[in-house]
């Protein structure tokens, strides 16, 4: 690269991060500082800001900017249903969609043979202790349709079998989405989960 040691840094830096490549990365940086004033500054303000403020939310495992995060303090919420996710990311996307009120649970991961990923580098013991404890009625398990996550939901699925309704999300055709390019395991998945019409 060619724009000193520090631009070059800074350009292997935002590469590191998801979407981003090499070529993206040296874009968003000529761009930053091509407006310095305008993103580069407040961009680097708001970075060390969030780096001081932001932490787990020791209940659930969302981000937030105290002990508890805004979806754990927010008291209009269901209590009785809990809907554990992989990662934060995944709680972000339940979000969006605006259409579950209930409280969450975000695991850290799956579990994983091949990477040495075990309960308890999850949160599924603190998982089974907020069950218990919190007067949950409904489990939901919202985790992705890989094999680690079929894993984990099983796994989940033992440790709690009998103390509580366990439900999960319900996979198959996605709205708006065409037969002709779905994998065979969503057909298989669609077709296993039909309703009445």
């Amino acid at each position: 690269m060619s724009g000193g040691r520090d631009i070059d840094a800074l350009i292997e830096m935002m590469a590191k991060l998801p979407g981003l490549g090499p070529r993206s990365a040296r874009r968003a940086v000529l761009q930053l500082v091509r407006k310095r004033e305008l993103l580069l500054m407040p961009l680097a303000d708001l970075m060390q800001q969030v780096a001081i403020t932001t932490r787990e939310c020791t209940r659930c495992g969302n981000l937030g900017e105290g002990p508890l995060c805004p979806i754990c303090l927010d008291m209009k919420r269901n209590g009785s249903e809990l809907c554990v996710v992989e990662d934060v990311a995944d709680l972000w996307a339940m979000e969006r969609s605006g259409t579950f009120k209930g409280r969450y649970h975000v695991l850290g991961g799956t579990l994983s043979a091949l990477d040495a990923v075990g309960p308890e580098e999850l949160r599924i013991p603190e998982l089974v202790n907020r069950v218990a404890e919190e007067g949950t009625e409904e489990v939901i398990l919202a985790l992705n349709a890989t094999v680690d996550g079929q894993t984990t939901a099983h796994y989940i699925a033992e440790q709690l079998e009998g103390s509580v309704r366990l439900t999960s999300l319900a996979q198959g055709v996605p709205i708006g989405g065409e037969l002709d390019y779905l994998d065979d395991g969503t057909i298989t998945a669609a077709l296993r989960a039909r309703k009445d019409i």
